[in-house]
């Protein structure tokens, strides 16, 4: 299959890392030397013009939002048979299909930034025409750099955007909180940092491979009377549920936002 990807950032470098070897990948990215660094680690080829993408039966559009609809501005009408996944965020699905003079083979993703070390968590959305075929190659693509989770409604990839898209920050922030937590105990900042890393990767890798609700694995090392009965409560006290569904609410709300910023005609 060829796979040509508008832009070569980091999000794109992920996908082309996970793809190369078995696909023909064209690359089109304007900075030269991002282009061939690209080139150089994945022997992939480096197109300057955009419209030479569309021999492609995939094209990744990876380009920064607010330059989405500018970057697509000339391109002849693509075959039916011709795949688009837009990872542009906040660019709404049937805003790409007006911008390509009505074509509707198009899926909008949202992977996230661990996609980066291939633990991506990617949410898609395809438009109703988008043919079996046609998902399962959207699947296989975004699969390259983690997990894939379909919805039903556009509107459900800006709720997965405010979860998982915006998400790995709510955790960076709780491995900020925590450090400094240890080194307010008079810990080092080497261990605090160590001890606070660990500890998240260590609760999600039990998470995931033991499989029970969270709720019960919180039970679980939740000694009634003990240290973390003590600590819970205190995150409980200071309302850090209601301050995580705030957040996810207000993510959520600026995904809508920026799908009608971006796709409101000039």
């Amino acid at each position: 299959m060829k796979i040509g990807f508008l832009g070569g950032g980091n999000m794109a470098a992920a996908m082309i890392g996970g793809l190369y070897r078995d696909h023909a990948i064209v690359v089109v990215e304007p900075d030269a030397a991002k282009g061939a660094a690209l080139v150089e680690r994945y022997g992939i080829t480096r197109e300057v013009a955009p419209v030479l993408l569309l021999t492609c039966e995939v094209i990744v559009l990876a380009v920064k939002p607010q330059q989405l609809r500018a970057a697509l501005s000339g391109w002849s009408v693509l075959s039916p048979g011709q795949l688009v996944i837009s990872v542009a965020a906040g660019v709404r699905a049937g805003d790409i299909s007006r911008w390509l003079s009505g074509h509707t083979a198009v899926v909008r993703a949202m992977p996230n930034t661990p996609a980066l070390v291939g633990a991506g968590m990617t949410g898609l959305y395809a438009l109703a025409s988008v043919t079996a075929p046609q998902r399962a190659a959207a699947d296989a693509v975004l699969a390259t750099v983690g997990q894939v989770v379909w919805v039903e409604t556009e509107a459900e990839i800006d709720a997965v955007t405010a979860i998982s898209g915006s998400g790995p920050a709510y955790v960076f922030l709780c491995i900020e909180a925590l450090e400094a937590a240890a080194r307010d105990l008079g810990l080092a900042v080497d261990t605090a940092r160590q001890l606070a890393l660990q500890t998240f990767f260590g609760a999600a890798t039990l998470a995931v491979k033991d499989g029970s609700d969270p709720a019960d694995l919180r039970a679980r090392v939740t000694s009634k009377g003990g240290t973390t009965e003590r600590g819970v409560a205190a995150l409980e006290a200071a309302g850090i549920r209601a301050a995580f569904v705030q957040a996810a609410r207000d993510a959520n709300a600026r995904a809508a936002e920026m799908g009608d910023l971006f796709g409101k005609d000039a």
